[in-house]
């Protein structure tokens, strides 16, 4: 095999390496701790339940984000390690967030969501750097961010369906990829690399209802739209996490990955 080649491939191997991931039970952070396994990591998981098909191979430490403040980091660091990689895909939202349309949209929900989610991935993200630096370990972070941190939300997606825009979702995501710039900028000297991964709409997300199901007329709608006339997988979005996370993107940081765009916006 040609070296380059081989050297492209070892760059995915994560043996021994320590990777941490917030919200590793959803959607796409199950997805994520699953490649980082079978790429020989040691993955730690934090979430508020266990994964429901991952059946080994990881770690889990149940990690409720409405008690960051109260949540000791550093005794995980010490009993499972200290991280080379953190990865934030988590979700949080309060029992409003349905409710986040602009006609019934309240300043308490605001703040409320605000907090949960954009705080805690600012204040996450810096634990984490902050960690590596004092370890002297060149990480590398991701967050995760949305089409919609840079785009407003089409509102034809919704038409004949029960859903509704959100007015918070887009201040929320967009500030995560500047604060991932900010970061960037930062941590830079210490050879932390820093980026954000803005996916579209993906299969099996559905966050916003109370359906065990995505609506047709809004697959459909979305669809259109597309490059590809289709949403994401979330597998698809967990493997360029893994490329961000490893040596082949050694000169990527402050960046923001679209996984990928309305073709109208």
């Amino acid at each position: 095999m040609d070296l380059k080649i081989n050297k492209f491939l070892n760059n995915f191997d994560f043996t021994k390496k320590n990777i941490y991931v917030i919200g590793g039970s959803g959607l796409i952070g199950e997805q994520t701790s699953k490649l980082f396994s079978e790429l020989n990591a040691n993955v730690v998981i934090l979430d508020l339940k266990k994964p429901k098909n991952l059946k080994n191979h990881y770690l889990f430490v149940k990690f409720d984000i409405k008690n960051l403040e109260k949540f000791e980091f550093e005794n995980i660091f010490k009993k499972f390690g200290y991280p080379h990689v953190f990865i934030n895909c988590s979700y949080p939202r309060d029992k409003n967030w349905p409710k986040s349309s602009f006609q019934k949209l309240k300043f308490e929900s605001v703040k409320s969501n605000i907090n949960l989610h954009l705080n805690s991935f600012i204040w996450t993200a810096k634990i984490f750097a902050d960690v590596m630096v004092k370890k002297n370990i060149k990480g590398n972070i991701v967050l995760l961010s949305s089409i919609y941190g840079f785009l407003g939300q089409d509102l034809t997606l919704y038409e004949k369906t029960n859903m509704n825009e959100n007015a918070i979702y887009s201040a929320i995501k967009s500030g995560i990829i500047n604060y991932v710039r900010q970061m960037a900028s930062y941590y830079g000297k210490f050879q932390i690399r820093v980026n954000s991964i803005s996916p579209g709409g993906i299969y099996g997300h559905h966050a916003e209802t109370k359906s065990n199901k995505q609506n047709a007329i809004f697959l459909k709608n979305y669809s259109k739209k597309t490059p590809l006339s289709r949403l994401a997988y979330a597998e698809e979005i967990a493997s360029s996490i893994i490329f961000l996370c490893s040596d082949n993107s050694s000169y990527t940081t402050g960046s923001n990955l679209i996984i990928d765009c309305h073709l109208y916006l």
